[in-house]
C-alpha cells in the first residue's frame, strides 16, 4: 500500500484527516507543467593539431670543382719534353757507340717521366664553376581542426558539460527525461 494512503487512513480514524491532507500537499514538491529547458551556459571549441607535409623547392647557386679538361689527353707533350732533356743528358755520357746507347737510354727514360710529371700536374689542376641546382625538401604545414564542442548547460542546481559535433544555436535546450535534447533546435531565451 501507498505510505501516503496509510498516513492519510490512520489520521482520518484519529480525526486530523483535514489536517493530514494539509501537512502532505506541503510536502509534495510541486510538478512542473510543460517543456522543461536548460540554460546552455559556454560553448567551447574542442581542438586538435593537424599535420600536413608539402614540398618546397628552390633553385641554389652551388659551386663545383672538376678537374680540368686536358687538352693533351696522350701526354705527347710531356713525353716529348722528357724524351728531349733525357736525350740532351744521355748524349753526355760516354763516348762513342755507348755515347748513342746512353742518348737512346736518356731519351726514352726521359720521356717516360715527362708523360708521368705531366700526368700529375694535369690531375692537380681543377676548374670551378657555379651552377643552379633545383633542392627540395618537406615541410610540415601545422592547423588546427575543431572535432567538436564542449557544451556547458544548466538547469537549477545541476550543471553539466556534453561534447557535441556541431556548435548549438541558441541559449536554451529543451530536456526530455533531464537530458538535454541537442537534436532539436535550440530556443533562445525569447521563445
Amino acid at each position: 500500500m501507498n505510505k501516503s494512503i496509510v498516513i492519510g487512513t490512520t489520521l482520518s480514524v484519529l480525526g486530523l484527516g483535514g489536517l493530514a491532507l494539509g501537512a502532505w500537499q506541503v510536502q509534495q514538491e510541486p510538478q512542473e507543467s510543460g517543456p522543461q529547458f536548460a540554460e546552455v551556459v559556454a560553448v567551447q571549441p574542442v581542438t586538435r593539431s593537424v599535420e600536413t607535409p608539402r614540398e618546397v623547392c628552390e633553385d641554389v647557386v652551388v659551386q663545383q670543382q672538376a678537374q680540368a679538361p686536358s687538352r693533351d689527353p696522350h701526354r705527347i707533350a710531356g713525353t716529348a719534353a722528357g724524351a728531349v732533356v733525357g736525350g740532351l743528358l744521355g748524349n753526355q755520357v760516354g763516348g762513342g757507340s755507348g755515347k748513342t746507347l746512353a742518348t737512346v737510354a736518356g731519351a726514352v727514360g726521359g720521356g717516360f717521366a715527362g708523360r708521368e710529371i705531366q700526368g700529375r700536374i694535369e690531375a692537380n689542376q681543377t676548374q670551378t664553376y657555379t651552377t643552379t641546382q633545383r633542392q627540395c625538401h618537406t615541410v610540415m604545414d601545422t592547423r588546427e581542426e575543431t572535432v567538436g564542442y564542449d557544451v556547458t548547460w544548466r538547469h537549477g542546481e545541476l550543471t553539466e558539460v556534453s561534447r557535441l559535433e556541431h556548435q548549438p544555436q541558441g541559449n536554451r535546450v529543451l530536456l526530455e527525461e533531464g537530458q538535454p535534447r541537442w537534436d532539436l533546435p535550440l530556443a533562445s531565451a525569447d521563445g
